[in-house]
Protein backbone atom coordinates (compact mmCIF):
# COMPACT_ATOMS: atom_id res chain seq x y z
CA UNK A 1 0.00 0.00 0.00
CA UNK A 2 1.55 3.32 -0.82
CA UNK A 3 0.43 6.57 0.87
CA UNK A 4 2.92 9.81 -0.23
CA UNK A 5 6.63 9.13 -0.41
CA UNK A 6 6.67 5.69 1.63
CA UNK A 7 5.41 2.13 1.77
CA UNK A 8 4.68 0.29 4.21
CA UNK A 9 2.70 -3.13 4.62
CA UNK A 10 -0.60 -3.55 6.97
CA UNK A 11 0.72 -7.29 8.36
CA UNK A 12 4.16 -5.58 9.56
CA UNK A 13 2.23 -3.36 11.87
CA UNK A 14 2.64 -4.82 15.06
CA UNK A 15 -0.72 -5.85 16.65
CA UNK A 16 -0.94 -4.95 20.21
CA UNK A 17 -0.67 -7.59 22.88
CA UNK A 18 -3.94 -8.44 24.05
CA UNK A 19 -4.56 -7.77 28.13
CA UNK A 20 -5.58 -10.30 30.31
CA UNK A 21 -8.83 -9.32 30.84
CA UNK A 22 -9.27 -9.30 26.52
CA UNK A 23 -7.60 -12.90 26.80
CA UNK A 24 -10.43 -14.20 29.61
CA UNK A 25 -13.02 -12.45 27.28
CA UNK A 26 -12.11 -14.83 24.13
CA UNK A 27 -11.62 -17.66 26.99
CA UNK A 28 -15.38 -17.11 27.66
CA UNK A 29 -16.27 -16.65 24.39
CA UNK A 30 -14.49 -20.17 23.40
CA UNK A 31 -11.29 -19.38 22.47
CA UNK A 32 -8.83 -22.09 24.27
CA UNK A 33 -5.87 -20.73 22.40
CA UNK A 34 -6.14 -17.57 24.20
CA UNK A 35 -5.84 -19.49 27.15
CA UNK A 36 -2.38 -21.26 26.04
CA UNK A 37 -1.72 -17.31 25.72
CA UNK A 38 -2.78 -16.66 29.50
CA UNK A 39 -1.06 -19.37 31.88
CA UNK A 40 2.44 -18.91 30.67
CA UNK A 41 2.41 -14.91 31.36
CA UNK A 42 1.01 -15.68 34.93
CA UNK A 43 1.69 -19.55 35.97
CA UNK A 44 4.95 -18.13 37.96
CA UNK A 45 2.61 -15.42 40.26
CA UNK A 46 0.46 -18.22 40.26
CA UNK A 47 3.01 -20.72 41.77
CA UNK A 48 5.27 -18.56 43.52
CA UNK A 49 2.16 -16.99 45.95
CA UNK A 50 1.09 -21.30 46.53
CA UNK A 51 5.16 -21.46 47.38
CA UNK A 52 5.35 -18.84 50.05
CA UNK A 53 2.29 -19.82 51.22
CA UNK A 54 2.91 -24.07 51.34
CA UNK A 55 6.97 -24.04 51.37
CA UNK A 56 6.33 -26.90 48.76
CA UNK A 57 7.70 -26.16 45.65
CA UNK A 58 5.51 -29.78 44.13
CA UNK A 59 1.96 -28.60 46.08
CA UNK A 60 3.07 -24.96 44.90
CA UNK A 61 2.84 -26.48 41.52
CA UNK A 62 -0.35 -28.44 42.38
CA UNK A 63 -2.03 -25.55 43.20
CA UNK A 64 -1.04 -23.46 41.03
CA UNK A 65 -1.79 -25.84 38.02
CA UNK A 66 -5.29 -26.54 40.14
CA UNK A 67 -6.07 -22.43 39.97
CA UNK A 68 -5.76 -21.87 36.07
CA UNK A 69 -8.32 -25.24 35.81
CA UNK A 70 -10.41 -23.54 38.00
CA UNK A 71 -9.88 -20.73 35.97
CA UNK A 72 -10.64 -22.58 32.63
CA UNK A 73 -14.03 -24.33 34.53
CA UNK A 74 -15.55 -20.76 35.34
CA UNK A 75 -14.43 -18.72 32.09
CA UNK A 76 -17.92 -18.86 30.41
CA UNK A 77 -19.20 -16.62 33.48
CA UNK A 78 -15.91 -14.68 33.61
CA UNK A 79 -16.82 -10.84 33.89
CA UNK A 80 -13.99 -8.75 34.48
CA UNK A 81 -14.99 -7.10 37.25
CA UNK A 82 -11.24 -6.51 38.43
CA UNK A 83 -7.78 -6.98 37.06
CA UNK A 84 -7.47 -10.98 36.03
CA UNK A 85 -4.65 -10.64 38.26
CA UNK A 86 -6.48 -10.12 41.16
CA UNK A 87 -8.99 -13.01 40.00
CA UNK A 88 -6.10 -14.91 39.65
CA UNK A 89 -5.05 -14.73 43.17
CA UNK A 90 -8.06 -15.11 45.06
CA UNK A 91 -7.93 -18.32 43.46
CA UNK A 92 -5.05 -19.33 44.50
CA UNK A 93 -5.85 -17.79 47.93
CA UNK A 94 -8.54 -20.18 48.25
CA UNK A 95 -7.08 -22.82 47.21
CA UNK A 96 -4.09 -22.08 49.44
CA UNK A 97 -6.64 -21.86 52.62
CA UNK A 98 -8.32 -25.19 51.39
CA UNK A 99 -4.90 -27.20 51.21
CA UNK A 100 -4.11 -25.36 55.43
CA UNK A 101 -7.28 -26.65 56.70
CA UNK A 102 -6.62 -29.94 55.37
CA UNK A 103 -3.43 -30.23 56.25
CA UNK A 104 0.25 -28.81 58.25
CA UNK A 105 2.30 -26.99 55.45
CA UNK A 106 5.72 -28.60 54.86
CA UNK A 107 8.87 -26.58 55.59
CA UNK A 108 11.71 -26.40 52.71
CA UNK A 109 15.51 -26.09 52.98
CA UNK A 110 15.11 -22.92 50.32
CA UNK A 111 13.45 -21.04 48.30
CA UNK A 112 13.44 -22.46 44.66
CA UNK A 113 13.75 -19.45 42.08
CA UNK A 114 13.41 -20.92 38.37
CA UNK A 115 15.21 -17.78 36.73
CA UNK A 116 18.53 -16.88 39.19
CA UNK A 117 21.74 -17.41 38.08
CA UNK A 118 23.67 -20.19 39.94
CA UNK A 119 24.87 -18.65 43.43
CA UNK A 120 28.23 -19.23 45.25
CA UNK A 121 28.44 -21.61 47.71
CA UNK A 122 28.24 -18.87 50.22
CA UNK A 123 25.75 -17.01 48.75
CA UNK A 124 23.60 -20.28 48.39
CA UNK A 125 24.41 -21.36 52.07
CA UNK A 126 23.25 -17.66 53.52
CA UNK A 127 20.36 -17.34 51.29
CA UNK A 128 19.34 -21.29 52.43
CA UNK A 129 19.46 -20.20 56.10
CA UNK A 130 17.79 -17.00 55.50
CA UNK A 131 15.31 -18.56 53.08
CA UNK A 132 14.34 -21.28 55.95
CA UNK A 133 13.98 -18.74 58.79
CA UNK A 134 11.90 -16.78 56.92
CA UNK A 135 9.66 -19.56 55.67
CA UNK A 136 9.63 -21.16 59.29
CA UNK A 137 8.27 -17.37 60.60
CA UNK A 138 6.09 -17.51 57.74
CA UNK A 139 4.48 -21.14 58.60
CA UNK A 140 4.24 -20.09 62.52
CA UNK A 141 1.64 -17.35 61.76
CA UNK A 142 -2.07 -18.60 60.83
CA UNK A 143 -3.02 -18.91 57.37
CA UNK A 144 -4.75 -15.47 57.08
CA UNK A 145 -1.79 -13.82 58.20
CA UNK A 146 0.73 -15.49 56.37
CA UNK A 147 -1.14 -15.26 52.75
CA UNK A 148 -1.34 -11.43 54.04
CA UNK A 149 2.12 -11.69 53.88
CA UNK A 150 3.24 -12.92 50.91
CA UNK A 151 0.54 -10.70 48.93
CA UNK A 152 1.67 -7.76 49.86
CA UNK A 153 5.82 -8.19 50.72
CA UNK A 154 6.29 -11.10 48.33
CA UNK A 155 3.73 -10.45 45.33
CA UNK A 156 3.54 -6.64 45.74
CA UNK A 157 -0.10 -6.52 45.78
CA UNK A 158 -1.58 -3.01 46.86
CA UNK A 159 -4.40 -3.17 49.65
CA UNK A 160 -7.27 -2.71 47.34
CA UNK A 161 -5.66 -5.37 45.42
CA UNK A 162 -5.46 -7.64 48.34
CA UNK A 163 -8.71 -7.37 49.79
CA UNK A 164 -9.82 -8.41 46.33
CA UNK A 165 -8.38 -11.20 46.40
CA UNK A 166 -8.32 -12.47 50.40
CA UNK A 167 -12.51 -11.45 49.92
CA UNK A 168 -11.99 -9.20 52.93
CA UNK A 169 -12.16 -4.88 53.14
CA UNK A 170 -9.39 -2.81 52.52
CA UNK A 171 -9.51 -2.06 56.19
CA UNK A 172 -10.10 -5.63 57.20
CA UNK A 173 -6.54 -6.29 55.78
CA UNK A 174 -4.45 -3.47 57.19
CA UNK A 175 -5.44 -4.81 60.53
CA UNK A 176 -3.94 -8.26 59.34
CA UNK A 177 -0.93 -6.97 57.65
CA UNK A 178 -0.51 -5.07 61.02
CA UNK A 179 -1.35 -8.08 63.52
CA UNK A 180 0.66 -10.30 61.07
CA UNK A 181 3.65 -7.94 61.30
CA UNK A 182 3.80 -7.71 65.06
CA UNK A 183 3.79 -11.56 65.16
CA UNK A 184 6.57 -11.91 62.51
CA UNK A 185 8.95 -9.06 63.76
CA UNK A 186 10.07 -11.54 67.21
CA UNK A 187 10.74 -14.32 64.96
CA UNK A 188 12.58 -12.61 62.19
CA UNK A 189 14.95 -10.47 64.93
CA UNK A 190 17.63 -13.16 63.80
CA UNK A 191 18.24 -11.75 60.46
CA UNK A 192 18.90 -8.32 61.13
CA UNK A 193 21.34 -9.56 63.63
CA UNK A 194 22.86 -11.43 61.26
Amino acid sequence: MKTGSFEFNVRELAMPTPSDEELMLNVRDGDLAAFEQLVPRRQTEAWRVAYRFTGDAAEAEDIAQQAFLRILDAAPRYTPTAAFRTYLYQVVTRLCLDRHRKKRPVLAESLPDPAAAAPTPEEHAGARDRDRLIQTALDSLPADHRLAIVLRYFEGLSGVEMAAAMGRSPKAVERLLARARAALAPRLELLREK
